[in-house]
């Protein structure tokens, strides 16, 4: 069996402690890599955040060595938890270390984790706005919840206002982090069909954990145009 490191990575010491985070990630890289006929090797791991440099996480340097030694891959459940950063994904790539992404399976190339890296970045810079702003139209219209002036029946309003409010906020953030890779495939000028392919390839989930399909993908290039109709 080709052997792998694994590395995974949470932001804050809460996470951390409870385990959650690294353990939802170590579960996903043993299934991948007992899909794909990898042995883990070693496991790092940190609790810091994905913006500090190589010299600001010891778990990551720790990993790139042990792989350097063992003259194998690194494997993340997903890309992010190596970093949003273009110049930092850029920066491991040139180290000579190869590093396997899970997510995106084992076959994927520089040139693809170059892209999904820069859309990442992209989805740090742009995601609260353009959520912000696709929820502005529906402020004070009545659509995120019936008024009343019943006490009981405002508590239920309210419960369900927010409730509304945090599925369509989730539909939105949803849509506008794969946006940026539908596009990309669009000027590549691949159908929708095709887009789909690829992104199920990709094992890219739907909003709702499913697969994609070309009326799928025209659903989320529709929804964020007309829920974010000043999107550029």
């Amino acid at each position: 069996m080709k052997q792998v490191v694994m590395y995974r990575r949470v932001s804050t010491s809460e996470q951390g402690k409870s385990g959650l985070g690294l353990e939802a990630q170590a579960s996903a890289i043993a299934s991948f890599c007992k899909a794909e006929g990898f042995e883990i090797a070693a496991e790092f791991q940190d609790v810091a955040s994905g913006k500090l440099p190589l010299n600001g996480r010891p778990g990551l340097t720790a990993a790139l060595a042990r792989a350097a030694k063992l003259k194998c891959a690194v494997v993340v459940s997903k890309l992010d938890r190596l970093s949003r950063s273009v110049a930092f994904i850029s920066g491991l790539m040139a180290n000579g270390v190869p590093f396997v992404v899970a997510e995106l399976g084992a076959d994927v190339d520089g040139f693809v984790l170059h892209l999904f890296s820069a859309l990442a970045e992209k989805e740090r810079q742009l995601i609260s706005q353009r959520t912000k702003a696709a929820l502005a139209p529906m402020v004070g219209t009545g659509k995120l919840g019936n008024r009343t002036t019943d006490p009981k029946k405002m508590n239920l309003a309210a419960a369900s206002a927010k409730g509304n409010a945090g599925n369509k906020a989730a539909s939105v953030e949803f849509s506008l982090r794969v946006l940026p890779m539908i596009e990309a495939f669009l000027s590549a000028g691949k159908s929708m069909n095709a887009i789909a392919a690829q992104l199920n390839g990709m094992n890219v989930p739907t909003a709702r954990g499913g697969s994609w399909a070309a009326t799928s993908v025209l659903r989320v290039v529709k929804a964020t145009s007309s829920s974010a109709p000043n999107r550029r």
